[in-house]
């Protein structure tokens, strides 16, 4: 997927996949992967100054934690980080919803 696509919508997506549980930064890679079919096969590059920024916003928290014998940073969704995921979600489905209406307007 083209970068100039993503932009805009990593953040959310990113958010999205620690709502539940507190992830690691491979692990949320991982996530993004699985959960977009393959399409999201981000660099390290691109998704930690994202979860830097994030953090620094106050919509991530990280923790030092062991993982499988190795210590990493996991990253959990703070208060503020929900408020921004349902602030992204809604902005998504109101873009989608113009975009469709554009591509495709004869369907709806």
């Amino acid at each position: 997927m083209k970068a100039d696509v993503l932009r805009g919508h990593l953040d959310p997506m990113i958010l999205a996949v620690v709502e539940h549980d507190p992830l690691h930064g491979y692990a949320i890679m991982e996530a993004l992967l699985e959960r977009s079919g393959g399409a999201l096969d981000l660099p390290t590059g691109t998704l930690y100054p994202a979860l830097r920024r994030l953090e620094r916003a106050g919509y991530l928290a990280s923790e030092w934690q062991t993982v499988g014998g190795r210590k990493r940073r996991t990253y959990q969704l703070t208060s503020a980080g929900q408020k921004m995921l349902a602030s992204g979600k809604e902005e998504w489905l109101s873009f989608r919803t113009v975009v469709e209406g554009v591509l495709r307007p004869n369907e709806a």
